[in-house]
């Protein structure tokens, strides 16, 4: 079976230049959507993973899905730091994190509304804990103060959080001494004081997690059991990356579902579009069909031929629509966490996977726009097409 040359298809579109701009845009927008719900999805998982390290381990009350509906006594929390199978520091003291988690109102940059934003209660274990956290402008807070640092993304976003200046929330005003960056982790969305004080400011008796560092990752299973199976806990333990990816999922996928809704919506404006082009091209070349098939192309290659068309098409339209995605990587956003009802700041993260999935929507929607067409240029007599010609 003879088959149509790939330049005729392509010259076929080149003529027609200004309905194929205005359809493969629009099937660029449809795939632009698709591809930023996907980025961000991504994008919101990889920042709450990148928060966990994978040497440690997060305890938690039993049955608690977030730190701030968390609490762990201080006998508790003592207990834990006894345990075997925690990694010591250089003067033999187990590196464990005692740490309150509240939430508190800022007001927003720009807007002025207030958000929930992380108040984390931590100390010199909690900074050694996390080796991502570096900081780059002021100081430390120093033991025993009303001092507070401030994440990238905090600094960045609300009012009033800047070097120098004072904060009041828990009946005392706080003096912002330092920013630090996070490397794009969930810590970049969170306000850093000394434990005791926060402790101590909000009225609390218990700590919302302890947080230890395992001398190696595969000691997890002997100390989880060892706390799990302790009586006088009753406290639960996960690895702290498994932790923070479960934190990102309800928002992750109620940000997919709607989003992949939307955008099949959209699509099917694109794939009306794609038909109505189809339809036209055949339409015009009437004449055309019929001299291919009495020149002996068979009705499988002029389905193949206009049917390629449709595909190319699409094929356009993805590689725009992702190209236009992939600034989306440059943009800071932020949302509520479903898991903790606090701010949450982020960047739309692209990956080989999600250009896959958008170039194979894009080829769907081409196909379902342009099967039909194709086959009814294929199903033309070649005795009607010559006479309408």
């Amino acid at each position: 079976m003879k088959a149509l040359p790939f330049s005729y298809i392509a010259r076929n579109l080149r003529v027609r230049r200004v309905t194929t701009a205005l359809t493969a845009a629009g099937m660029a927008l449809v795939v632009y959507v698709f591809a930023t719900v996907l980025m961000m999805t991504e994008g919101i998982r990889a920042t709450l993973v990148a928060t966990g390290q994978p040497d440690n381990m997060i305890v938690l009350r039993k049955g608690a899905g977030a730190e701030i509906t968390s609490g762990i006594s201080r006998e508790q929390a003592a207990i834990i730091e006894t345990l075997p199978g925690i990694a010591l520091d250089a003067r033999g003291q187990a590196l464990a994190s005692k740490e309150p988690v509240i939430l508190n109102n800022l007001p927003k940059r720009g807007s002025g509304k207030p958000s929930n934003v992380t108040l984390r209660g931590t100390g010199e274990a909690g900074l050694a804990l996390r080796p991502q956290v570096r900081l780059v402008q002021g100081r430390m807070f120093r033991p025993g103060s009303s001092e507070i640092v401030a994440g990238r993304a905090v600094a960045a976003g609300f009012q009033g959080v800047d070097l120098g200046a004072t904060l009041r929330f828990g009946g005392r005003d706080w003096v912002v001494v330092g920013l630090f960056d996070a490397g794009r982790s969930g810590f970049d969305s969170e306000l850093w004081a000394d434990a005791e004080q926060l402790m101590a400011a909000f009225r609390r008796q218990a700590v919302s997690s302890v947080i230890v560092k395992l001398p190696d990752p595969e000691n997890f299973e002997g100390l989880r059991q060892l706390i799990e199976d302790d009586p006088r806990l009753g406290l639960e333990a996960k690895r702290e990356e498994r932790f923070y990816a479960e934190q990102s999922e309800a928002l992750a996928n109620f940000i997919r579902i709607l989003g992949t809704a939307l955008a099949v919506i959209f699509s099917i404006g694109a794939v009306v579009g794609a038909t109505i082009t189809m339809f036209g091209a055949v339409a015009s070349r009437v004449g055309e069909i019929g001299t291919l098939r009495a020149l002996g192309f068979r009705r499988t290659a002029v389905l193949t031929a206009f049917l390629g068309e449709s595909l190319l098409l699409s094929l356009l339209g993805g590689v725009v629509g992702v190209t236009a995605a992939l600034a989306m990587q440059a943009v800071d956003v932020s949302t509520t966490n479903f898991a903790t009802f606090a701010e949450l700041a982020f960047q739309f993260r692209m990956t080989p996977v999600i250009a896959v999935q958008s170039m194979l929507f894009a080829l769907l929607m081409g196909f379902v726009g342009g099967f039909v067409p194709a086959w009814r240029a294929a199903r033309l007599k070649i005795v009607d097409c010559l006479r309408a010609a």
